[in-house]
């Protein structure tokens, strides 16, 4: 399998992360596709129509892309079930689905840094997006430190994952004030030998 990568995505971590915690690291190869909206990968274009990283080209079927539908299928492939069956099911795929609108906001905030002309720039958008990301971190701190605290899945990989994103990115806004037993798990979190290995680069 060849996975199309970018080194700072926090969905392509997710994947990666997986990957290492399933053992299934040696099985994918990763072929760069680091780019913008503006000028997404060329190589990136008939893995995916969005343009979008990560995406995981398969001998045996379609290229998947999304990070989610990634996961789901490398932990079915797997037999790992970090997507749980039963009750627990509907609660990670709904903290995952907190975690990756996290990343949503917080990349667009990156976006509106980096790529737009300075005397375009909203604040008030930039604002709003980290809006979302305090109420999320409110919410899972409120209400979902139990379900972060039980077996490992695909949730907590996400939480983790998004979480270093803001550090890697908006760390100046301090996602941990207000939020300490979610600030307690994430540092424990990333102590696993496969956040470690998957820290991306500064820059």
């Amino acid at each position: 399998m060849k996975l199309y990568y970018a080194p700072t995505s926090p969905y392509v971590r997710k994947v990666m992360v997986l990957l290492h915690e399933t053992g299934q690291l040696d099985d994918v190869s990763l072929e760069n596709a680091s780019g913008t909206p503006f000028a997404p990968a060329a190589n990136l274009g008939t893995a995916n129509p969005l343009s979008k990283v990560p995406a995981l080209e398969r001998p045996e079927g379609c290229t998947l892309y999304d990070s989610r539908v990634i996961c789901r299928y490398l932990d079915d492939r797997a037999k790992a079930r970090l997507y749980p069956e039963g009750a627990r099911l509907w609660e990670t795929l709904t903290l995952e689905a907190t975690a990756d609108g996290m990343m949503d906001a917080a990349l667009l905030m990156t976006y509106e840094a980096r790529l737009r002309p300075e005397d375009k720039r909203m604040p008030d958008f930039v604002d709003a997006q980290w809006a979302k990301i305090e109420r999320a971190c409110a919410a899972i701190n409120a209400r979902w430190m139990s379900h972060l605290a039980g077996p490992l899945d695909a949730a907590q990989i996400a939480v983790g994952c998004a979480l270093a994103y803001l550090d890697l990115r908006h760390d100046a806004r301090g996602w941990r004030n207000g939020h300490t037993a979610l600030a307690e798990w994430y540092a424990a979190f990333a102590e696993r030998p496969s956040m470690q290995a998957t820290v991306p680069p500064a820059g």
